[in-house]
């Protein structure tokens, strides 16, 4: 699906290093000018070098937090002689081995028949036990449990089988519970004792309770929230009934599988709506609030559930009496804050807010926030033209004051101290450069108070203690790589944890992408992003250009702006001949309410006109550019403006590979379309609002090269999308290229390292204008294996 970009094959492991001092260019660029010639084997292996699971195990002493209750954390350290489990204080500012990493690897081989290293341990990450007397890992399919008193290793079987919990549930706040779907109904298992109890007995296919299907993603896990205290549960029952389905077919030999599931489409008459319930596990007795059924929509994504599995929307009272929820309109314009009373379902009404494009309340996290001791509302809303907070009070739903205010947008509200009145959140563009680096910030209710906690010059990566007393800061830019410090909540600078080496990945080649700065199409507005060139460019020749896109609305080509060794295969693509840009073009998030909502109604403009304007920018700046070829890319949402650039454009873009694109938004998901193209609307004429963003509309107008690719088993973007264009395309006698990979789902799986052969191929061959390898296999790692040793 086109909200999240899924890189090809970014894999964590261990290989050999990128070559150092091959300075060679490919053989197809030795002739004058870049003529055509051939690329060589040898080529497309020191591309292979600069993906991320080449360039990963080059980068030492990163740190990913995980807090403990007691402020201290863990991480995973890695350096030149191996891998270690830190665990580090941030009371006393001391680190110090996690466990004994010997006594366990020396457990774990005597447990699993195989010998492992204690500077080479087979996991990625663990879980301490409640007393931190053990600790808990995945290793090769299976769950693991080693005693670190005794010293012993036990496989716990593989989730979801005896004896473990059933992967697909939700433990309660005090561990002692888990909620989990059972033939539609919610049911709850007492983790000690593993009786079980049936919470609901009428739910039915279609209409079950705490279901996980968005249409464009669906799973078993129960989609629900617990009351602080354990005692209830807040879920919905799912109605299905009367909406439309989604197939599709595996291949196979014999009789092939129907896959079927309830997808709704934008302009559908019956769409999924839920019906929200409270569970009182006393009982246990289902409480109904007394409002009719809402939409399945959420002020944040195109789900109710966006982070991770969690929730949106929905808050509890820390007593467990109130639950505060926001209703959100079909189209996302109009939401509505109630609060509901957990014993008897009666609802009340507290604020509302209407738009004219689409609501939302934050970027990753949902910004409105229920106080229930204060009786106050901390509000997100972009009503001033930018994403700021506002303080109602509970009771009337009046406006107390604005709290935070500028030509800046709030990102994520992280914390509150309600007992000092205090806010913590993170916010870009308040800061001078570049207008995506994040930052953490303090202020009060009142607005007052304002404080910067985070100065460096750079994004920053938070992650909060339990307590709120301490947080860890990772900062860093696209070019530079991480500084992990300890901060506490004042912002004061207590200690460096580590600082990110990559002297080695330097040492062996490689080299940063360049930030660049171009106006947008309408010549004043900056635009930001990123461009890879070749570490052996020679500047007196002549390199074909390559947009790697993905056009939003809900994110950018570029992803995300902290240092990463490997940007999928852009810079890999580079070293094979060409300069590949990332640019953020208007209509995406992060900045203005006015910048993101650019293209609202017009989706099919997928911020091509900024592209374009932007690439022209750089070939008049650099002259080794050659406008005069230029390729294009994406996935998903990018894989339709691939597309729709190769159409709207066809003078400008000659070669286009296009994978697994939305390509007419009336054949994705609901929610998606009618957020961002709004609600289908017919014409008297029989035309729709939609019929301009379709690219089976505009097929007719190609004229470059063009490679359409799409898993036959995507049921996120079903490949039907790709199929209208081929149909358009047939019928206007255009020549094309498809390829559709069978029974591979939307990210292509184990088939990713073939598509990105055949991406390299396809521009090399008539982008470059070269003859590629023949058949030239790729040699990541071994899909869900652990480290190598």
């Amino acid at each position: 699906m086109h909200r999240v970009y899924i890189p090809i094959l970014v894999i964590l492991g261990t290989t050999v290093a990128v070559a150092a001092g091959t300075t060679s260019l490919p053989a197809a660029q030795q002739a004058s000018g870049g003529a055509a010639g051939a690329v060589t084997a040898s080529d497309y292996q020191r591309a292979e070098k600069f993906l991320a699971y080449n360039t990963t195990s080059l980068v030492f002493h990163r740190v990913r937090p995980a807090w403990l209750p007691d402020d201290r954390f863990w991480y995973r350290h890695t350096g030149p002689e191996g891998i270690e489990f830190v665990l580090f204080d941030a009371t006393r500012g001391t680190h110090q081995s996690a466990f004994d990493h010997a006594k366990v690897a020396a457990a774990l081989s005597v447990a699993a028949g195989k010998t492992y290293e204690a500077a080479h341990l087979p996991f990625m990450t663990f879980a301490f036990s409640t007393d931190q007397q053990s600790i808990s890992f995945s290793l090769q399919g299976e769950n693991w449990k080693c005693d670190l008193q005794a010293n012993r290793c036990t496989s716990m079987g593989k989730p979801g089988e005896p004896p473990t919990a059933p992967r697909d549930e939700v433990k309660s706040p005090d561990g002692k519970s888990a909620a989990f779907i059972r033939d539609w109904n919610l049911c709850v298992r007492d983790i000690a004792s593993s009786k079980e109890t049936q919470l609901t007995t009428d739910g039915v296919k279609d209409f079950g309770y705490a279901t996980d299907n968005a249409s464009w993603i669906h799973s078993n896990r129960p989609i629900l929230l617990w009351s602080p205290d354990s005692k209830k549960i807040a879920t919905f029952q799912q109605d299905q009934r009367g909406t439309g389905e989604m197939y599709l077919v595996e291949t196979k030999v014999g009789h092939p599988k129907l896959e079927a599931w309830k997808y709704p489409l934008p302009g559908d008459e019956v769409v999924t709506t839920i019906q929200r319930v409270i569970i009182n596990l006393d009982g246990p007795k289902v409480i109904r609030l007394k409002l009719p059924a809402d939409q399945h929509r959420s002020t944040l994504c195109d789900d109710v559930s966006c982070r991770g599995g969690e929730w949106a929307d929905v808050e509890w009272s820390p007593d467990g009496a109130h639950l505060a929820f926001v209703s959100t309109s079909r189209d996302h314009k109009h939401e509505q804050l109630r609060v509901a009373e957990a014993a008897t379902g009666a609802v009340h009404d507290v604020l509302e807010e209407t738009v004219a494009t689409q609501f939302e309340s934050g970027q990753g996290r949902v910004n409105w926030r229920y106080l229930q001791a204060s009786n106050e509302v901390i509000w997100c809303s972009e009503r001033d033209g930018w994403s700021h907070l506002y303080l109602y009070d509970l009771a009337s739903g009046r406006l107390k004051n604005q709290i935070t205010s500028g030509e800046w947008a709030v990102t994520q509200l992280l914390r509150i101290d309600e007992k000092n009145r205090t806010i913590y959140f993170l916010a870009a563009g308040h800061e001078k450069g570049n207008p995506y680096f994040t930052h953490f910030y303090r202020i009060g209710f009142d607005g007052n108070n304002a404080a910067l906690l985070t100065p460096e010059d750079g994004n920053h990566e938070l992650s909060l203690s339990p307590s709120g007393h301490f947080f860890v800061d990772s900062y860093s830019k696209p070019d530079l790589p991480r500084v992990t410090v300890v901060r506490d909540q004042g912002g004061k600078l207590l200690y460096t944890v580590e600082k990110e080496d990559v002297s080695r990945l330097v040492a062996a080649g490689w080299k940063p992408p360049i930030p660049i700065t171009v106006k947008a199409r309408d010549g004043a507005t900056d635009l930001n992003g990123l461009m890879f060139e070749p570490t052996n460019l020679d500047r007196s020749r002549k390199y074909p250009i390559i947009n790697s896109i993905y056009p939003g609305p809900q994110g950018g080509s570029v992803g995300h702006w902290s240092f990463a060794e490997a940007r999928g295969d852009c810079q890999a693509l580079a070293e094979l001949g060409f300069v590949v840009v990332q640019i953020e073009g208007m209509g995406n998030p992060l900045r203005s309410k006015k910048f993101h909502d650019f293209y609202y109604g017009n989706m099919g403009d997928n911020t091509l006109p900024d592209q374009v304007a932007g690439m022209k920018q750089l070939a008049a700046k650099y002259p080794w550019i050659d406008i005069d070829r230029v390729g294009i890319w994406g996935h998903s949402g990018g894989g339709y403006a691939t597309a729709d650039a190769m159409f709207r454009y066809p003078d400008f873009f000659k070669v286009g590979i296009s994978e697994s694109g939305n390509h007419d938004n009336r054949e994705y998901e609901d929610d998606w379309g009618e957020r961002y193209q709004g609600l289908l609307a017919k014409n008297p004429d029989g035309t729709t609002n939609y019929d301009e963003q379709a690219n089976q509309n505009l097929a007719k107008n190609l004229k470059g090269h063009l490679l359409l690719v799409h898993g036959t088993m995507d049921d996120n973007v079903p490949p039907y999308n790709t199929l209208l264009v081929v149909d358009a395309l047939i019928k206007a006698n255009k020549d094309f290229d498809l390829l559709l990979l069978p029974n591979q789902r939307h990210g292509y799986g184990a088939a990713s390292s073939y598509m990105m052969r055949r991406r390299w191929d396809y521009f090399v061959r008539y982008l470059l204008g070269a003859e590629p390898p023949h058949e030239y296999e790729m040699h990541p790692p071994a899909l869900g294996r652990g480290p190598e040793m």
